[in-house]
Parts: structure tokens; C-alpha cells; sequence
């Protein structure tokens, strides 16, 4: 940064020599350091562009490898399908949930639960179970509630 405003406090001095130029010779030394200035600037501009290019690079990296580190306490690997099959197995086992017809799509760690359950606890319980599962990370409620 004080690189930056030295030259373009320099920028300035040479547009005023520029402007007081009286000799041909002043003239021209003033054309060659105003050269120097534009080419330190033009330099300086690189450096800091491929700077910034090595750190968005370096982030850019970081950024795929916590990507990659989506694991269950378990150590197995996240995915929607992971997500669908946790969810159906717990349903599987809660005797709230045992003459539901739950379907349960998972895209992008957002479940989507349809179907019917028998009862407003049995729909509260499915939604509570979903949002509990490892992974999940919004839950849309599309249960209907059929008593007979």
C-alpha cells in the first residue's frame, strides 16, 4: 500500500514538471520519468494481480478440501442417499411411525418427507426425526394426517 501512494505521489510530481517544462531538454526528461513511473505502476499492478490470483487459488483449494471432509461420527462419507437411508431405517423402528407410508427424497441435504401418517404426533415425530438425522440440513413437511 505505501508503495501504491508513493507512486502516486510521484504520478503528481511528474505531471507538474510535465506542466513546467520550459527546455525541450526538461521536456524530454520529464516524458522518460513519467516512462518509469508508468512502467513501476504497470509492474506493481502484475504483482499484486498474480498475488491475487496464488491466494484465490490457495482458498479456492481449501474451500474443495472441507468440501470433501463431510463425514458421519461414523467416518462414512454423507450423501443424499446416506441421508434417505438413515431417515427410513430410524422410521422403520419408531412404533409412532409403524402404519405411515412415509416417502423420504433427499436432494442437496434438504429432505422432502410426503405420504400419510396416522396421527399430528406421528407427523411431529417423522419432521423431528428428519431434522435429527446427521447431514440434514432443512426439512420440507409435504405429511398428510388420515385418521380412519
Amino acid at each position: 500500500m505505501a508503495n501504491s501512494k508513493g507512486l502516486i505521489l510521484m504520478s503528481a510530481v511528474v505531471a507538474f514538471l510535465a506542466a513546467s517544462a520550459c527546455t525541450p531538454k526538461a521536456e524530454d526528461q520529464t516524458k522518460e520519468t513519467t516512462q518509469e513511473v508508468k512502467d513501476r505502476v504497470k509492474d506493481k499492478a502484475k504483482e499484486i494481480a498474480e498475488e491475487t490470483k496464488d491466494k484465490t487459488r490457495e482458498i479456492a483449494g481449501e474451500v474443495a478440501d472441507k468440501g470433501k471432509q463431510v463425514l458421519s461420527a461414523t467416518g462414512e462419507a454423507i450423501s443424499d442417499g446416506w441421508i434417505t437411508t438413515k431417515i427410513k431405517a430410524k422410521f422403520g423402528d419408531d412404533k409412532l411411525l409403524k402404519d405411515s407410508k412415509i416417502t423420504v427424497e433427499t436432494n442437496d441435504r434438504v429432505v422432502t418427507l410426503k405420504g400419510t401418517v396416522g396421527s399430528a404426533a406421528a407427523k411431529a415425530r417423522a419432521t423431528t426425526i428428519a431434522g435429527g438425522t446427521e447431514g440434514v440440513g432443512h426439512v420440507v413437511d409435504d405429511l398428510i394426517v388420515k385418521t380412519e
